[in-house]
């Protein structure tokens, strides 16, 4: 296997809603999206999949080596192999690698966050980065485009964290903040045991309308320069946001199960901004 069949493989796989939008890329930065993409799953796959925080803990050390030998000239991983050739043309950083691990490791230090504030710092590394990186990659030609990346990467993450309340509290994880369970009356133990409450949806309301100014904030932000670049990123955005609608739809009933969208839906959301610019 090639590292290019290998990172197209890895973004297959993860069944993404990001993978709908690089179908209608260009094939070189087609190829660029896939690569990031896939090392993007690479070392969060270590977080979800390695049971033993020790274990895991080493393979992020030996990703943070792997960056530095790749930009170094030395690639061993098939996703790096896959990545270097084009990380200078769109602009991939060696920081910007490293932030994405450093996201990753913050999973492995931290479970809760007291407020906004510092779940904010925690999403900028594992979705603002990725925004970031994503804008160069399909095209980015202003400057300002870079807020408007991290402003929709941070919307995308508040709604994947809302989707997988469920999932990460069997991990042990909580990432909506302390002081808003406490402004809710939500227990920790009641999300631990998936018990629903009005006082939970309500809290979950409050998030999903947070989501939304986001949405509404980096939509807002985009220069009219970029738009037809950034189209991918905006098929991205309907996707996800319908996905948030459907969850507001169905009483967040999301402690027990994981809502999604069908692949067929998903293409169809994101066929829409490519051939009509419309959003949904």
């Amino acid at each position: 296997m090639t590292p290019q069949q290998y990172v197209q493989q890895k973004a297959v796989a993860s069944g993404s809603s990001f993978y709908y939008a690089f179908l209608f890329l260009p094939a070189p930065r087609r190829a660029a999206i896939t690569a990031f993409y896939a090392f993007c799953r690479e070392v969060d796959d270590v977080v979800d999949e390695v049971s033993d925080p020790g274990v895991a803990r080493t393979k992020l050390a030996w990703w943070q080596g792997e960056v530095a030998k790749a930009y170094a000239g030395q690639p061993t991983h098939p996703v790096m192999q896959a990545l270097m050739p084009l990380a200078a043309d769109y602009g991939i950083e060696q920081r910007h690698l490293q932030a994405v691990i450093d996201g990753c490791q913050m999973d492995l230090e931290q479970t809760r966050y007291l407020d906004f504030a510092g779940l904010k710092g925690y999403c900028h590394l594992v979705a603002g980065i990725v925004g970031e990186v994503a804008a160069r990659i399909f095209g980015q030609t202003d400057p300002r485009t870079t807020e408007y990346a991290h402003r929709l990467g941070l919307a995308f993450q508040l709604t994947n964290i809302i989707r997988d309340v469920g999932e990460d509290a069997m991990l042990g994880r909580i990432y909506l903040p302390v002081n808003e369970l406490q402004q809710f009356d939500v227990k920790a133990h009641e999300i631990l045991k998936r018990t629903y409450s009005d006082r939970f949806t309500a809290l979950m309301r409050f998030q999903a309308e947070r989501a939304h100014r986001l949405y509404d904030e980096a939509f807002a932000l985009l220069p009219d320069a970029d738009r037809r670049a950034q189209k991918p990123g905006l098929m991205m955005a309907n996707i996800y946001r319908t996905l948030l609608r459907e969850i507001e739809h169905e009483n967040f009933q999301v402690l027990h199960q994981r809502i999604r969208l069908t692949p067929l839906r998903k293409f169809w959301l994101a066929w829409k901004v490519q051939a009509l610019g419309r959003m949904s």
